[in-house]
């Protein structure tokens, strides 16, 4: 009995003292999870602003009457189920406003809030992740992409019949002189074939894709001449993935967009049913005609909502955002301090410049005048951001896709022109922080 009572006292003090362990360790794990918490609340209490639920009613004010008016009928013209518009000067938000149903069936008002698929302006975003990249000294504009001394040195690229792969740079994939055209078809949009010629059922994946385009002859010798490529941005997310060591949408959210505190920006799903809350539905013209789905698992659905692989697409293509947070971004790399840059002044100014008649790295055109222009368009989506030489930015994204198709942009931009003219007198306001006047 006594010994009984012996181990009895023993195993209480275990107990006792595993207790306090577990409860010390407990503490010691939340305080530790708190400091993260707070680390992180300290990034987001940064010089952005933070992101919040702007709606239409902030700028409903009289010196807007004309431009809402004009945004309404080139609505109306054009026959687009919605666009929203966001309008900057000297980095502050003047001008944010939805226009139309981002959902037509189910009634649902276009808001600043709106997230829209932007297409061909998720170059940037990419080209922005490949400048921080380079900054923190993980990649070079001379890093190869293909061989054995290749960044994707991996064995299933290793069976390219053309050598001159293995002068492909990082820089030939941003300024779309890698050697690729689309002579043949779009590389990220003949999924179909791709899939016969691999003998591979659908749906095919990225790997795929640059398999198959390794498996053919160069269009031309790389650097050499610049043709705008889907592909070479495509690959730049493997790219990413392999630099960074972790997926490339989780690296530009966490070193693009959460500094920023942008927390709206998503890769695309094809479906859509899958589409992300707040994001709009996607339209084309009457005309359209439907095709296979992405993944052969429909015979007859939309380009825009399953019969393109957007999501594959990706760093090339594939990101949903909403206007304003759009033109967060672009007031972080326009070298202005009015509104504080992300990426240092060297990567900015390496951005917008041109090597002879080669495309800059993520922009579209940089303009003589000063203006920097990113385009996007493919069915049901048309995307346009602008930084101008005069202070102002803006964004305008539309879910149709109009007739006149990648030429639309060119329509938007008219319109932004003529209509930013129309206020002599621009409130004195910064919807960023607040809808009341500022000094």
């Amino acid at each position: 009995m006594h010994r009984i009572i012996i181990r009895y006292k023993h195993v209480k003090v275990i107990v006792v003292i595993s207790f306090f362990c577990l409860f010390f360790l407990i503490d010691f794990s939340s305080g530790f999870t708190l400091r993260d918490k707070k680390a992180k609340l300290d990034l987001s209490n940064s010089v952005y602003p933070r992101s919040y639920k702007l709606t239409n009613d902030k700028s409903d004010i009289e010196p807007y009457n004309q431009l809402d008016k004009s945004f309404n009928k080139f609505i109306n013209t054009w026959n687009l189920a919605s666009a929203s518009i966001a309008i900057a000067k000297d980095g502050k938000l003047l001008y944010a406003k939805g226009f139309g149903y981002s959902n037509k069936e189910d009634s649902v008002k276009a808001e600043p809030y709106s997230m829209y698929r932007i297409a061909s302006v998720s170059k940037l975003i990419t080209a922005v992740g490949v400048m921080k990249l380079i900054e923190d000294k993980k990649l070079t504009l001379d890093t190869k992409i293909f061989g054995k001394d290749g960044l994707l040195n991996d064995s299933c690229y290793s069976h390219y019949v053309d050598k001159r792969v293995e002068d492909i740079t990082v820089k030939n994939l941003l300024n779309h002189s890698a050697g690729w055209t689309s002579y043949w078809g779009d590389h990220m949009f003949i999924n179909d074939m791709i899939a016969k010629s691999l003998k591979k059922p659908l749906p095919i994946n990225l790997q795929d894709i640059i398999v198959f385009a390794l498996s053919k002859h160069l269009h031309f010798q790389p650097g050499t001449y610049s043709s705008y490529c889907n592909l070479g941005f495509s690959i730049l997310q493997l790219v990413v993935e392999k630099a960074a060591g972790q997926s490339y949408e989780s690296y530009i959210k966490e070193n693009v967009f959460d500094p920023l505190n942008i927390e709206d920006a998503n890769l695309a799903f094809n479906f859509d049913s899958l589409r992300y809350p707040n994001e709009a539905r996607y339209y084309e013209i009457p005309e359209a005609q439907k095709i296979v789905a992405f993944d052969g698992s429909k015979d007859s659905i939309l380009k825009c909502r399953g019969g393109n692989d957007i999501r594959t697409l990706g760093a090339a293509g594939g990101w949903v955002i909403s206007s304003v947070s759009l033109l967060k971004l672009l007031l972080a790399i326009d070298g202005n301090d009015s509104f504080p840059d992300l990426l240092t002044r060297n990567s900015v100014q390496r951005l917008i410049e041109r090597e002879g008649d080669y495309q800059p790295l993520g922009w579209k055109t940089i303009y003589p005048n000063g203006k920097w222009w990113r385009s996007g368009s493919f069915p049901g989506t048309s995307a346009l951001a602008v930084v101008r030489s005069d202070g102002f930015t803006y964004v305008f994204l539309t879910n149709t896709s109009p007739w006149p198709g990648s030429k639309f942009p060119y329509e938007i931009d008219r319109l932004m022109s003529r209509d930013i003219k129309m206020i002599e007198n621009w409130p004195k306001v910064n919807l960023f922080y607040s809808s009341q006047p500022v000094n």
